[in-house]
């Protein structure tokens, strides 16, 4: 099917997809790094990423993994998936994937979990693996994008082209699945511009959320042999964070949920020692979105309201650090560009995690 027809099928589809529940979903991660990778892209080190030293555990090492996480996942939960992460589980041999999902299965059957999900490469997608899906309990399926740009993904060393992610998000979307698709910023021959292109591209195919992750330059990573040679130049934690902003905003305007924007922090990136550059923070979508709520509140402040010098900003009670910045550092801001002699924060449950308002008092 031509790209332009896919696309059309892609939109009509979202009429149908499912509404997001406002509680979080207990994700036990199962770590199966390069596995069916069939060669490695530049930037990736998956066992510095994922903390994980293993490939593929065995029939027992995955039930341990299970059950203890199922110690942990406490009450108040959407979902209990099974996520098989961080290699390319379609590319693993049919054996290894039924053996997986079986073990995984049984979990499902006796109503200790919801369902499995996996993330994999949109080149993996095919009928013949989709059929071999068919006898368990798979709900959710991750495609590593990364771009929508055949020219940076031919630098990155992916393998695959935009086409295959359009057709891969076809066909999962014919079968029902949920999809997500991860997007990375700052990869060789990526730009600003470049990168807000792949965000629209991604929001034609209407996932059901994505992931953003800012490319870093690991140790032991074909990147970091050319970051060391001069020939690539990472984003600055600044640029990072700016981009990143503005792909969430498009994402947003579409009605796509951003469920994580930079790298979960293991133990390696905590301590700094298989970062050599890029912008890595660990509270990275922290501070996209506390730019965020500074921009919106800005934008009230400044388009007028000068004769009021106290203010009071109502956010979401799990937002109010985001708002208020690393140190609060966007209310001081706020003060000083004002001239405001008190900034007042409200908790309001009624406002969604990324809403604020803003109003104006003579109190004190």
């Amino acid at each position: 099917m031509p790209p332009a027809k896919l696309y059309m099928f892609l939109q009509a589809k979202a009429n149908y997809l499912p509404m997001h529940n406002s509680k979080k979903d207990f994700i036990i991660p199962v770590f199966i790094p390069h596995a069916g990778c069939p060669h490695q892209c530049v930037f990736c080190n998956q066992n510095t990423v994922t903390g994980w030293g293993k490939s593929i555990p065995s029939h027992e090492d995955l039930s341990d993994i299970i059950e203890s996480f199922l110690d942990f996942k406490g009450k108040n939960r959407n979902r209990v998936q099974i996520g098989f992460y961080g290699g390319n589980f379609l590319g693993l041999e049919t054996g290894i994937i039924r053996r997986l999902l079986f073990t995984a299965s049984k979990y499902v059957a006796d109503g200790l979990v919801d369902s499995i999900r996996f993330s994999t490469r949109p080149d993996t997608i095919n009928d013949n693996k989709l059929d071999l899906l068919e006898n368990f309990p798979v709900e959710t399926i991750e495609l590593g994008v990364q771009s929508m740009n055949n020219s940076v993904l031919m630098l990155s060393k992916r393998g695959h082209t935009y086409f295959d992610t359009i057709n891969a998000v076809y066909m999962l979307k014919k079968r029902n699945y949920e999809i997500g698709l991860q997007m990375m910023i700052g990869l060789p021959g990526d730009d600003e511009s470049i990168s807000l292109a792949t965000a629209h591209s991604i929001s034609a195919l209407c996932p059901d959320f994505v992931r953003i992750y800012p490319t870093l330059v690991l140790a032991g990573s074909p990147l970091a042999v050319l970051y060391k040679q001069g020939k690539y130049k990472p984003l600055s934690i600044e640029q990072g964070v700016s981009i990143s902003k503005k792909i969430y905003l498009a994402f947003k305007e579409h009605n796509i949920k951003v469920i994580r924007m930079g790298l979960q922090a293991t133990d390696d990136l905590k301590e700094g020692t298989s970062v050599i550059a890029g912008p890595y923070h660990p509270a990275f979508g922290h501070l996209v979105y506390s730019e965020i709520f500074f921009d919106n509140i800005f934008h009230v402040l400044k388009s007028g309201h000068s004769d009021f010098k106290n203010i009071i900003i109502k956010v979401h009670p799990k937002s109010i650090s985001m708002l208020r910045g690393l140190k609060n550092k966007n209310i001081q801001k706020i003060k000083e560009l004002f001239s405001l002699k008190s900034v007042e924060v409200i908790p309001d449950i009624s406002l969604l995690r990324d809403e604020v308002k803003t109003e104006f008092t003579d109190r004190v």
